[in-house]
This record gives C-alpha cells, structure tokens and sequence, in this order.
C-alpha cells in the first residue's frame, strides 16, 4: 500500500510542509534531530526553553547538505538560519525537481546542484556539512523491507554494512583538506564503527545525540 505520505503529496517537517513523491524519501523524525544540532553550532535555540548552545559557526555560514533529496534539511536550514548559504547536493535529478519545488514553495533562497556526494562541488570551503545518506543494510535482521519498499532504493541502502556512502564522504573531504564541522544521520548500531573509521582519517569525535553524529 503507498503510504500516506505520497498519497498525499506533502509531510510535515520541522513545522513545515514539504512535498514529497516516490522519488524522495518520506522524512522521518529523528532526522529533525540533525537541525536542533545544526541550531545549536550557530548559537541558536531550537526550543524556546532551551538554552542556545556557543556558536561554533561564523555568523555567515556555508552549510552543504549532501544527498539533499527532498530538500527538508537544506530548506530548513537556510529558513531556520537565514544568514546563511545552502547548497543542496543530491544525485538524482528526479529529487532534485522535488526540491526545487519545495525551495520555490517555501521561498528559501537556496543552491541545488546535481553531484554523486561532492563530485561536482567546486565551490569554497564550507563551514558545515551536513548529510543524510542512504545508511540501511539490507541484511539487518529488523529491517521491514516490506514497509520501505515504496520509497526510491537508492536513498536508502547501502554496501558496507550501510556505511559506504558516509565513509566515501568523509574521504572525500579528507581528500580536499576541508577542516568544517559534520553533522551525520545513521542508526545507533552503525555509530561505534563509522567513529573509529572517522578517526583514523583525523576527525574528532564531538558529540552523539539519537541518530546523529557531530565531528570536526
């Protein structure tokens, strides 16, 4: 059965509606988590009774959301943090149109470039980099394949135990000599490894909050 996401045509994230169709993911929850720790480096609250962390960003960040799909994380963003640039950076051309659409819907002035993770980013360095990539593992013993086989594949699973497409990621910046906070999703049973892996490529471990990793 579709779910009811897509039979609708839009989800709630972050207080907003996003569009969403069969060539994004359905936004979960957890990944709202991610936003509260991005809000929190530029030294703002994301809840009235909570108290702003330090600001660990400049006051005109360059954030990059790699593997943007729908756009919820970049638009939010730049919505949340109007001060500073967003470029969303996704493979798919198709999710790409989903979320030019809901930049144009939701009036964030936003970037959006077509790149298999940061190929075909030219651009200057960036303070943050915040990504939600495909982390399933097909062979979880949990995994209801049944539940996601709605939604597009290639924004879901990955080699490695799930892991393959973030510790490419995390090369890839070490190839460039970039020093910007990270800000990574993947499940709690993936976290040990992809720390220790992050490590022997110099990043420092900063903090771990449900399904997010925070590195510099």
């Amino acid at each position: 059965m579709k779910p009811l996401a897509y039979q609708l045509g839009f989800i709630d994230f972050y207080g907003r509606n996003f569009a969403v169709n069969k060539d994004v993911l359905i936004p979960r929850p957890e990944t709202e988590q991610l936003i509260d720790e991005a809000l929190n480096l530029a030294g703002k609250s994301y809840l009235p009774s909570v108290k702003p962390g330090e600001r660990k960003l400049k006051e005109n960040p360059l954030i990059l959301d790699v593997g943007t799909g729908s756009g919820i994380i970049a638009i939010t963003l730049k919505l949340e943090i109007p001060e500073s640039t967003v470029v969303g950076l996704d493979i798919s051309k198709d999710a790409l149109k989903v979320a030019t659409k809901n930049a144009q819907n939701l009036k964030a002035n936003i970037e959006l470039r077509t790149s298999n993770l940061l190929e075909n980013y030219s651009g200057e360095k960036p303070d943050l980099i915040v990504a939600n990539l495909p982390y399933v593992d097909k062979n979880w013993d949990w995994l209801d394949k049944k539940a996601l086989s709605e939604e597009p594949a290639i924004a879901l699973f990955a080699e490695d135990g799930g892991l393959a497409l973030i510790k490419k990621l995390l090369q890839e910046i070490t190839q460039r000599n970039w020093h910007p906070r990270i800000l990574l999703e993947m499940d709690p049973s993936q976290q040990e490894t992809l720390i220790n892996f992050a490590q022997t490529l110099g990043f420092k471990h900063q903090k771990t909050t449900g399904f997010i990793i925070s590195m510099l």
